[in-house]
């Protein structure tokens, strides 16, 4: 049901941070921190304790200095040596995020909240299969209630969102032109140029074991069972999703997901979920997940409020078995030249984003179809880093996003060994690289002029700062 999501270290520094405190653009900070008397007891004498100051005012954002001091805190607990970051380059970060964010308000760019509260659903998902229960996710963020964690994840959310697409925004329109690539490759001198590591092509054939019919029809005959209960006994759907329920992002909540067309759901799922009347239940129907049901509990203009069961069918040891067979043949008929890599995978795989072209990997990262193998995936690594061009790797097995067993195949196409950069071997990538300079410069252009045109005042020690940007604003 959820997308994949990547959780940075940017994500996991701010978790901590109270950020969306707001003031007015032109309201004035005291460059000073308050300090109150504190009596202990009739006895003693008063003592000074400080108050959370303000480091820095970005537009309408806030910072206080806790938000920075907890954020270093939080950088080290993750590993980040003290020595490769210092307080002043985490604050200027810090700044940049709330300059986009502000300027994205103001540029009326929009983040639905449905958006935010599907990444804060499986972030929550996420921290609660690795520390076990949502108490433990609460007591290991020092937090009060999941309520309120909720709500400060979802400014955190909602923050970097408007943040990444005001980025966006700026670099859309940034095109680079085959002689700029020219320009940037001869600019860079002969022996500064980069080394490109060790780059392979790789294809893969993935046998999953068949559900048998008889599996797919109990869990669609429980599904049938459960809304029955629903619509003619008066049961709570919510309760039988929390008791039944396969889906560990929703289970907790009774099923429960804010949605609107945009949202990254599966296209069978939102079909339904849009075609359903307030109260009525669905009957069940099948994603690549699963078998789900669906309850629309509320609508409120594009948005809506759904409830949903997922049962997954799951395969029997006969059919594992049977998956087995099936994928030591295939390795064998490769393996002394009955039939091509490429051509058994349109024939055998059962994956359908590369079964079609031969099995052949995309880099997700670069949308080309070379890894660079010092950046590949470390289970990937293993299974590919000693294969020659077009060797077979043994019968691996793997699951699917269900947890249910898969066998895989891999071969390397192709293996670029490492070399200086080289025009014409590399344009692509040095391509990416004149564009990504351009990028860089059309963000700094974009951030000086921002700056000036933004209310901004840094306070205390963040003023002895040098900053890349002029967040000063210091006469040239």
């Amino acid at each position: 049901m959820k997308y994949i999501i990547k959780n940075t270290i940017c994500i996991a520094v701010l978790l901590l941070c109270s950020t969306g405190a707001q003031i007015y653009a032109q309201e004035i900070i005291e460059d000073v921190k308050k300090e109150v008397e504190k009596k202990e007891d009739s006895v003693k004498s008063f003592q000074k304790i400080k108050i959370d100051g303000v480091a820095a005012v970005i537009g309408e954002y806030v910072i206080l200095e806790s938000d920075i001091t907890i954020a270093y805190q939080q950088l080290i607990s993750e590993g980040v040596s003290a020595a490769d970051v210092s307080r002043c380059e985490l604050a200027g970060s810090l700044f940049e995020n709330k300059l986009y964010a502000h300027h994205a308000v103001q540029d009326s760019v929009i983040v639905s909240d449905a958006e935010v509260n599907s990444m804060v659903d499986q972030q929550l998902s996420y921290m609660t299969r690795e520390l076990g229960t949502i108490d433990k996710v609460l007591k290991f963020y020092r937090k009060e209630s999941e309520a309120d964690f909720r709500k400060e994840l979802f400014e955190i959310n909602k923050g970097n969102r408007l943040a990444e697409q005001m980025r966006s925004k700026i670099v859309e329109d940034v095109e680079i032109t085959p002689e700029e690539v020219r320009e940037f490759f001869d600019e860079i001198p002969e022996d500064e140029r980069p080394l490109f590591g060790t780059e392979l092509e790789l294809a893969q054939i993935v046998i999953d074991p068949k559900i048998p019919d008889e599996e797919e029809q109990k869990v669609i005959d429980r599904l049938k069972q459960f809304r029955t209960d629903i619509v003619e006994n008066g049961s709570s759907f919510a309760t039988k999703a929390v008791l039944y329920s396969q889906d560990p992002g929703s289970k907790s909540k009774g099923g429960k997901y804010t949605l609107n067309r945009q949202t990254p759901f599966a296209k069978e799922f939102k079909d339904v979920a849009f075609s359903l009347q307030v109260g009525e239940v669905s009957e069940p129907f099948k994603t690549d997940f699963g078998w789900h049901i669906i309850q629309l509990d509320k609508i409120r203009g594009e948005e809506i409020d759904v409830r949903h069961i997922l049962l997954i069918p799951d395969v029997t040891r006969e059919s594992v078995e049977v998956a087995q067979k099936l994928v030591d043949s295939v390795r064998a008929a490769v393996v002394s030249g009955t039939i091509g890599f490429k051509e058994a995978a349109r024939k055998f795989s059962n994956e359908k984003e590369t079964k079609e072209d031969g099995g052949q990997l995309l880099n997700p990262t670069t949308g080309d179809t070379r890894f660079e193998l010092t950046k590949i995936d470390p289970i990937l690594y293993d299974q590919v880093s000693k294969l020659k061009t077009n060797e077979v790797s043994l019968v691996i097995p793997d699951q699917d996003r269900q947890g249910r067993k898969k066998f895989k195949l891999i071969t390397v196409l192709n293996r670029f060994d490492e070399h200086i950069a080289d025009y014409s071997k590399d344009y692509l990538k040095i391509q990416e690289l004149a564009l990504r300079k351009k990028q860089i410069e059309a963000i700094r252009a974009w951030q000086e002029e921002k700056i000036n045109d933004t209310y901004i005042k840094i306070n205390g020690e963040y003023r002895d700062c040098e900053f890349s940007g002029n967040w000063l604003k210091k006469e040239k």
